[in-house]
């Protein structure tokens, strides 16, 4: 039986799907963060473990039946590091495959999961935060995705960050509080030196999202702002026309950062579809490699 397989590999998690020729899907797997940008070797291992579990998941017992696939991840420019390109082969050999495996960004699979368009722009905002112009399997043009120093802003770290930056200012507040506990900081200067240990500040995005829904003036304007700078970052790409796919958590699950964003879109009459599933996505554009046919939405 030939298959197809596709992976999302992003900073959380990778997660893969595996798709009969018919493009009915068979299996699915997962395993841990699949940026080898952040965390190297380690990445392209999960991404291998996931197409393992997924591949078993589908019944499939030699990885020789898979006849293409598409991995979408971020961080994909470390592909350009030698170690990680050998660590890849490497993988792909110990899965057992024998096809080449296309690695793209992941802007391109999250491009593919939320329409049937042939080009057009995607604006992803998760852990970190990006927007590309898409055509087929290219990112043509990128903007932000500059990590969280020097930019990925309206993420979910950028919101986090947000939080702790205003508690430290004014600690008294119902998020200076709520931001002081989540850190087991009993004064400001206790919160200052937690966040110079440079913790995982994404961790506070969904907080800051929950005290936006009950109406919290301080975390209101920051996913306010988030909303306003990630469509800044869609606007640098400068394709006014084009269709454009939200992706990453904060703008596929109903969150106030993804409404604050659909407002602004929907406001200029631009066409707006969402990933829900880039692994679904990533095999559909495996499928289409196989068949030169355009996949169903994903």
């Amino acid at each position: 039986m030939a298959v197809v397989v596709g992976v999302d590999a992003g900073g959380t998690a990778s997660k893969a799907v595996v798709l009969d020729a018919a493009g009915r899907e068979l299996g699915r797997g997962s395993a841990g963060p699949g940026n080898p940008s952040a965390t190297g070797a380690a990445a392209v291992r999960a991404i291998g473990s996931a197409l393992r579990s997924a591949l078993g998941a589908a019944g499939v017992r030699d990885a020789a039946a898979v006849t293409s696939g598409v991995v979408g991840v971020a961080g994909a420019s470390a592909l350009a590091d030698p170690a990680i390109a050998a660590a890849f082969a490497a993988q792909w050999d110990a899965v057992g495959l024998r096809v080449p495996m296309r690695i793209v960004g992941d802007a391109v699979t999250a491009f593919a999961a939320g329409g049937d368009w042939a080009a057009g722009a995607v604006l992803i905002s998760g852990t970190g935060a990006v927007a590309a112009l898409v055509d087929g399997l290219e990112v043509v043009r990128v903007a932000d995705g500059l990590g969280w120093l020097l930019g990925d802003e309206g993420s979910g770290l950028w919101l986090g960050l947000q939080a702790v930056r205003q508690a430290a200012r004014r600690f008294e507040t119902p998020l200076g509080r709520r931001v002081a506990a989540h850190a087991a900081a009993a004064t400001p200067d206790a919160l200052v030196r937690w966040a110079q240990a440079l913790p995982p500040f994404g961790a506070l995005a969904p907080m800051v999202c929950a005290l936006a829904e009950a109406g919290d003036p301080d975390a209101t304007a920051i996913v306010t702002e988030a909303g306003r700078r990630l469509v800044a970052t869609l606007d640098e790409l400068n394709a006014p026309g084009a269709p454009v796919v939200l992706g990453g958590g904060l703008l596929t699950a109903e969150t106030p950062v993804r409404r604050a964003v659909l407002e602004h879109l929907t406001g200029r009459g631009t066409t707006v579809g969402t990933a829900a599933d880039p692994a679904l996505g990533a095999a559909r554009l495996a499928l289409r490699r196989t068949t030169g046919a355009s996949p169903p939405p994903a």
